[in-house]
Order: C-alpha cells, then sequence, then structure tokens
C-alpha cells in the first residue's frame, strides 16, 4: 500500500503530472455533474418519486444549515451542498474495487480547506464588504487581531487533518485486514468505514457552515440604532 504522503503518478499532461487521486477526482466531479444534470430534468408541480426524494434531500439541507446556524439556507445550500456530496461519495468511492478515496490523500483534503478558506474570505466580503471583514479581526479589541487571524488559518488546517486522518486510516485498517484475514472478514469494517465517511463529510459541511456565517455575522455591519425597538402603532381592539 502505497503511503499517503507520496501521489502515484498515472500520467503525464505535458509538464503537469496527473496523479491518482486527480483522475479519481475528475471522475467523481463528472458522476455528480452528468447525474444532477439527469436528476433535474422535467421538474413538475406534481412531483414524482424522484422529484419528491430530491426535494427532501434539499429539504433536509435546508434544515440542517437553518438548525445549525440560524442563517437563511439559500445563499449556502449550492456551496455546502455540494462539498458534503463530493466528500461523501469520495469517501465512499473506497467500495469500488481498485480505487483509493481521494480524500486519503493530503492534496486533495488541502483543496477542500482552501475552499473554505476562500469561501469564509468571499461571503464575509460580500455581507460586509472588505471594511467589514477586515474590521472583525479586531473584534473583541484590536490586540486579538495576531490571534485572529492565527485561529482563521488554523481552524481550516484542523478541518483537512481530521478529514485525511480518519479516511486515510479507515483505507489502512481495512487494507491490512484483508491482507491478513482474507476477503469476507474485513466487511464489518468496510461498513464501519461507510459509516465514518458519512459522518466526516457531515463534520466538514457543518464545520464549513459555522465558519461562513461567523465570517458573515461579524463582517456585517450592524444598522444605526440597531438597539432601538422601533415603536408600533397596534390598533386597540
Amino acid at each position: 500500500m502505497n503511503s499517503p504522503l507520496e501521489s502515484t503518478v498515472m500520467f503525464q499532461l505535458g509538464p503537469v503530472p496527473i496523479s491518482h487521486a486527480i483522475v479519481t477526482t475528475w471522475a467523481i466531479m463528472f458522476v455528480l455533474v452528468v447525474g444532477a444534470f439527469f436528476l433535474t430534468r422535467r421538474l413538475e408541480l406534481r412531483p414524482s418519486r424522484r422529484q419528491a426524494a430530491l426535494e427532501l434531500m434539499v429539504a433536509t439541507l435546508d434544515t440542517q444549515i437553518t438548525e445549525t446556524t440560524g442563517a437563511a439556507p439559500a445563499p449556502y445550500r449550492g456551496f455546502i451542498g455540494t462539498l458534503f456530496l463530493f466528500i461523501l461519495v469520495a469517501n465512499w468511492s473506497s467500495l469500488v474495487p481498485g480505487v483509493e478515496p481521494p480524500t486519503a490523500q493530503l492534496e486533495t483534503d488541502a483543496a477542500l480547506a482552501a475552499l473554505v478558506f476562500f469561501s469564509v474570505i468571499w461571503f464575509g466580503i460580500r455581507a460586509g464588504g472588505v471594511g467589514g471583514w477586515l474590521k472583525s479581526f479586531a473584534a473583541p479589541n484590536p490586540v486579538m487581531i495576531p490571534l485572529n487571524m492565527l485561529e482563521s488559518l488554523t481552524r481550516v488546517f484542523s478541518m483537512f487533518v481530521r478529514l485525511f486522518g480518519n479516511v486515510m486510516s479507515g483505507v489502512f485498517v481495512i487494507g491490512i485486514v484483508a491482507s491478513l484475514a482474507g476477503l469476507l472478514v474485513p466487511i464489518p469494517l468496510m461498513a464501519l468505514d461507510l459509516l465514518t465517511g458519512l459522518v466526516q463529510a457531515y463534520i466538514f459541511a457543518v464545520l464549513a457552515m459555522v465558519f461562513i456565517t461567523a465570517a458573515v455575522e461579524e463582517g456585517a455591519a450592524p444598522p444605526p440604532n440597531a438597539d432601538i425597538a422601533p415603536l408600533s402603532t397596534k390598533k386597540d381592539s
């Protein structure tokens, strides 16, 4: 079994080496794009079973976003949902014979963490502008600026280390048990690996959502006199 710190180069695309993890990632992205295209065709007011299942998945995602952060789910649904689905399919790709999950490689997890890092910046700037986003590093006082900047890096770093460690360890354990005990004994471990892959995808998506909404709330400037409740003009019944 190859070291997770090494990339298996399959071919060269000019001067760029294309590793096994990159090819698997492209295949997963292709499956997700084609699947989304065919599953979302011919949507109707009276949903079929396929459409009802899709609507249930979207509703569950929206509910999870709202319950986790208290924010409206629409601005974040596309990014968080895609992130969750990609990591889930990538983790479960280990069930395909001869395929190692790309999330068991450092470069894939680092790229996912980088996406979360830049999405936090993007949503923070979109909510409060560049000035509001930069001011968020000075909360609660300017002395905390270095620590807040360091925190924004370390929390994303911890995300990809957690994902890499859990997925890589599952692949190694199943590979070792299969080499020692045959093909049937690792089946319970494979079921456990499926559950671990689902949990890791869920945790990664939830943490990304928490970091994004924290940046949005800290970067958004409060409106003037926001702490003063407007006077209501209620009629006596």
